[in-house]
C-alpha cells in the first residue's frame, strides 16, 4: 500500500507547498554552478596542493613518493635561501606597494580636477595595467639594457651612475628594476579605484570647509583622508596579497638573479617546482606563505572595519 503524503491536503494547499519549496531553493540552484565551479576549480586544486607539502612529490616520478609529515618544513626551518627570499620579499612588496600607492593617489587627485579631455586621461591611464605582465617584464629589461635601451645613458648622462651600466645585474640595485617596472604596471589600479572614490565624496563638504577658512591641505587632511581610509585599506591589502604572489616581473627580468638578490617567495616556489622538480617541497612553502598573507589580511580587514567605524 502507497501511502500518499500530500492525500490530506487541498489542491490549492499543495500547490502553495510546492511554490514555497520552490521558492527558497531557487536562490541555490542560481548560486549552484558558480558553487562547483569555485570547488572544481579553486578548492579542489587548493586542497591537493597543500597535500603535496605533506608528501614526497617530484615531477618526474610523481606517485612514487609517501607521506613525509613534517620532514619539508623541518628542511624549510634550516632553509636560508627560504628566508633570504623572504626578506626579499618584504622590500619587494612593500616598496611596490608604497610607491603604487603614492603615485596613484597623486594621479587620482589631478583626475579628478576637472579639465579637458579629462576621459581620455583617464583612459590612457588604464593602459599599463592592460598590458600583459609578460611584455612589462621584456619592455622593461630592454630598457634597463646598456647595449639596446636609453635609461642606462639617461642615468650616466644625470650624473647617477658612474658608467652606463644594466643594474639587473648589479646585486645592490638589481631589485629596483622589477620594482620600477611594477608601479608602471600597478599605478593605475590605485589611480583608478582612488579615484572612484574620490568622486563619492560630497562636493558639499569641500565648499562648507573653504567657506570656514581651511585651506587645500586641511581639507585633504580632514575631508578626503578620511573618506578615502576604507578604500585605502582595502586595496592595500589586495595589492599587497597580489604582489606577495607577483612572481612574473622578477622570473622575466631577473629569474631570481644575481646571487639570489631578487628571489622572493613566490619565485623561490616556482624555482622549487619546476627546476628542482620538488612539487612537495615547493608546497610547503606555498603553504607557509598562505598562512602569512591570511594573518596579514585578517589584520588589515580589522583595521578597515575600524576606520568604517570611525568615519
Amino acid at each position: 500500500m502507497v501511502f500518499d503524503a500530500t492525500a490530506g491536503f487541498p489542491e490549492s494547499r499543495r500547490r502553495s507547498l510546492v511554490d514555497r519549496v520552490t521558492r527558497q531553493a531557487e536562490p541555490y540552484l542560481y548560486t549552484a554552478p558558480a558553487l562547483i565551479l569555485i570547488v572544481t576549480i579553486m578548492l579542489a586544486p587548493l586542497v591537493l596542493g597543500l597535500s603535496y607539502a605533506f608528501r614526497d612529490v617530484h615531477l618526474l616520478n610523481p606517485f612514487s613518493g609517501g607521506y613525509v609529515g613534517l620532514d619539508h618544513f623541518r628542511t624549510l626551518y634550516d632553509d636560508d635561501n627560504f628566508y633570504r627570499a623572504l626578506r626579499n620579499t618584504l622590500w619587494w612588496t612593500g616598496a611596490s606597494v608604497l610607491l603604487q600607492f603614492v603615485f596613484g593617489l597623486i594621479l587620482a587627485l589631478l583626475l579628478d580636477r576637472p579639465f579637458a579631455g579629462r576621459a581620455i586621461a583617464q583612459a590612457l591611464v588604464f593602459l599599463p595595467w592592460a598590458v600583459p605582465t609578460f611584455l612589462t617584464g621584456l619592455n622593461w629589461a630592454w630598457l634597463f639594457n646598456p647595449v639596446i635601451g636609453p635609461l642606462p645613458h639617461w642615468l650616466y648622462a644625470l650624473g647617477l651612475m658612474n658608467e652606463p651600466a644594466n643594474i639587473l645585474s648589479n646585486p645592490q640595485l638589481a631589485m629596483w628594476g622589477p620594482i620600477i617596472a611594477n608601479v608602471w604596471w600597478g599605478i593605475p589600479f590605485f589611480a583608478i579605484t582612488l579615484l572612484a572614490a574620490l568622486q563619492a565624496i560630497p562636493r558639499d563638504l569641500y565648499e562648507a570647509a573653504a567657506i570656514d577658512g581651511a585651506g587645500a591641505f586641511r581639507r585633504f587632511t580632514s575631508i578626503t583622508l578620511p573618506f578615502l581610509a576604507p578604500t585605502i585599506a582595502i586595496t592595500v591589502l589586495l595589492r599587497t596579497v597580489w604582489i606577495s604572489n607577483f612572481a612574473d616581473l622578477i622570473i622575466v627580468m631577473t629569474s631570481g638573479g644575481p646571487a639570489d638578490r631578487t628571489q622572493i617567495v613566490a619565485s623561490y616556489i616556482f624555482t622549487q617546482a619546476f627546476r628542482a622538480l620538488d612539487f612537495g617541497y615547493a608546497s610547503a612553502i606555498a603553504l607557509v606563505l598562505l598562512v602569512l598573507l591570511l594573518a596579514y589580511s585578517m589584520l588589515i580587514v580589522m583595521l578597515r572595519q575600524v576606520l568604517m567605524d570611525r568615519a
